[in-house]
Formats: structure tokens, C-alpha cells, sequence
């Protein structure tokens, strides 16, 4: 029988015969498995597992994964997802933040409300319609030679000590007109301090402000009481005469702030809620013309209100209850 030669090279031609017992065919055996075993690992990398996979089961089916039953209120209020807990987690920390806020300026300030909203233009051009002025008692950040038993320096001793504000000499203080709750209070400089029966419009009224009148012609002269003598810094008279305040002389317990500094435009935003409320957050009284006639004052005379920060809610909604008024 022939054969492969002596000493050739070994048949390569297993593929066809089996001359070892099937050797041949468990090798296409063991191949056919390393295929199917390359073939498995590819089609596990190229799968991608569905977004639904990655999250837990109460969020897959769409559910808080913090509740009340496993985590108790207050963890659940903190941690929930829910969209009416945010809503309201997000309010409530609105309402904390402004609510800090109010009460660190109550504590610098010592009145409430700290910040009023300039509501017309008798002190330009030292304030404007709309400017929100920081308010603080009348007996903190006392200036230079102030009125005995106040902490006001009023216009006449703020040009001996140098003592300004707003521009000009003295202290612009806030005070409800006739000591009146009802009305709106009004935010304009002190001039002078006049003691009960003098006649002040001889002894201390500046006569390029008091023109020709006499005592005789104001009915709050002679003083009917001791307090401020107070004027607008546009207005052309004092509030006493024919200035817009329409109220008889300032006593000192009227005065329920002094004004320290002033913020441009911020006003508004208090303003133009009340607009649109129609005063409901903080409604002004009309001064009636009987106060007019009384101190022989002019019913046209511009006075400035502001309004003060009384309550506290969110954002700007909350700033602008928050904001009174007061007139000028």
C-alpha cells in the first residue's frame, strides 16, 4: 500500500479524514463552540439595558421613593419629590429667607415697618415718588445737638453742627399727621422746634419761606402745644401754614421714625401692587379738608406718603406687602 513518504512533512489533510479516531471532528466541535462563545460575548456588549432599568422600582413605576410610613414627616417634607411638597418647601423657604431679612432690619432699625416707599414728589430732589427709604427710631444714630428729649436734629441746629441728611441740614422724620392712625403718615424735614404758645412765625419761620403771613393769619400760631415745625423740601411752605402735610404742629409722640437712606426705584414694586390691589395691602385715608381748613392750608399743596413693611410672602409679592407707604 503507499503511503506518506519517510521522513516527509505529517498530512495536513485532517480536515477530510479521521484517521486518529475523530480527532478531526472534535475540532470542528471545540471550533464551533469558541464561535458561538465570541458570538455570545459580542451580542452581551452591544446590549444596552432600558432607562427604566437604572432606576429604582418606586421610581419606575412612577412613585416617591420617600414616604411618610418609612421616613416620617419630616424627612419627607425635606426629601420628597413630589411636586406639591417642592412647591410648597420652595414657598416656605421664600417666606423664611424675606422673614430673616425683616426681622435684621427690625433689629437695626428699631421701628416696623424698616422701609417705606416714597409715594409722591414733595421732597424731591432729595427723594422721589417710588425711592425706598430705611427707616430707624428717632432715638438711634442720634446726630449733633438734637432736641432735648429727642433723638431728632432738627433743620436750624443741623447748619450750626454740620449735621445732614438727605442733602440738606436736619433730620427728615416720619410722623402721622395730627397724630391721626387713620391717615397715611408723611415723610418731611423737622425746621425747628417751637414751644407750646410761642409765635413762631415771628421768632424762628424763615421769611423767605413765610412770605407776609403774620401769627394772626395761621391758626397753629401761636403753637398750640410743643413739637416740630416741618416742610416738604420741594413744597414752597411748612406743613403748619400752607405746606402739603395738612397737619397742626409735630409733636415729638407723632414721630415714628427718622429717614437714614434712600434706595432708587425699589419703591415702586409696593407702589404698584397697591395699584393693582387697590390699597387693600395698605389703604390710605384720604386727609380730610376740614385738617386743611384748620391750619389754613392749601387743598393743591404736595405731601409725600410712604408705606411700611408689614407682612411677608415669597419673593416680590412678599417685599411689596412687606413695603408700607408714607407721604412727602
Amino acid at each position: 500500500m503507499s503511503g506518506p513518504s519517510p521522513g516527509g512533512p505529517p498530512d495536513d489533510s485532517g480536515d477530510s479524514t479521521d484517521d486518529s479516531g475523530g480527532r478531526s471532528t472534535d475540532d470542528r466541535t471545540r471550533q464551533n463552540d469558541r464561535d458561538r462563545d465570541r458570538q455570545d460575548r459580542r451580542d452581551t456588549d452591544d446590549w444596552t439595558p432600558p432607562e427604566a432599568s437604572s432606576e429604582s422600582p418606586e421610581k419606575a413605576a412612577g412613585t416617591d421613593s420617600v414616604t411618610i410610613e418609612d421616613d416620617g414627616v419630616v424627612r419627607w417634607l425635606l426629601k420628597s419629590e413630589n411636586e406639591s411638597v417642592v412647591l410648597a418647601r420652595d414657598v416656605a423657604s421664600s417666606v423664611a429667607i424675606v422673614a430673616v431679612i425683616g426681622l435684621l432690619l427690625f433689629g437695626l432699625s428699631g421701628v416696623w415697618p424698616p422701609l417705606v416707599a416714597v409715594e409722591s414728589g414733595s421732597m424731591e430732589p432729595n427723594m422721589h415718588r417710588g425711592d425706598l427709604i430705611f427707616v430707624v427710631d428717632d432715638d438711634r444714630y442720634v446726630g449733633d445737638n438734637p432736641v432735648e428729649g429727642t433723638g431728632v436734629v432738627p433743620l436750624e441746629h443741623g447748619e450750626a453742627s454740620g449735621h445732614e441728611k438727605f442733602g440738606e441740614a436736619g433730620d427728615v422724620i416720619v410722623f402721622r399727621p395730627n397724630g391721626d392712625d387713620r391717615q397715611t403718615p408723611v415723610i418731611h424735614r423737622a425746621h425747628f422746634w417751637v414751644e407750646e404758645g410761642e409765635n413762631w412765625v415771628d421768632t424762628k419761620a424763615n421769611e423767605d419761606i413765610i412770605g407776609d403771613a403774620t401769627c394772626a393769619d395761621i391758626q397753629t400760631c401761636p403753637a398750640n402745644h410743643d413739637g416740630f415745625i416741618t416742610k416738604g423740601d420741594a413744597n414752597s411752605g411748612y406743613d403748619q401754614h400752607q405746606g402739603g402735610a395738612q397737619t397742626d404742629v409735630v409733636r415729638s409722640e407723632w414721630v415714628t421714625g427718622k429717614a437714614m437712606f434712600r434706595v432708587p426705584w425699589l419703591g415702586h414694586v409696593r407702589l404698584t401692587f397697591d395699584a393693582i390691589l387697590g390699597g387693600m395691602l395698605a389703604p390710605t385715608p384720604v386727609i380730610g379738608s376740614a385738617s386743611a381748613t384748620a391750619i389754613g392750608s392749601s387743598a393743591t399743596a404736595a405731601q409725600a406718603s410712604v408705606a411700611g413693611v408689614t407682612g411677608v410672602a415669597g419673593a416680590t409679592a412678599s417685599v411689596a406687602v412687606a413695603i408700607g407707604r408714607r407721604r412727602s
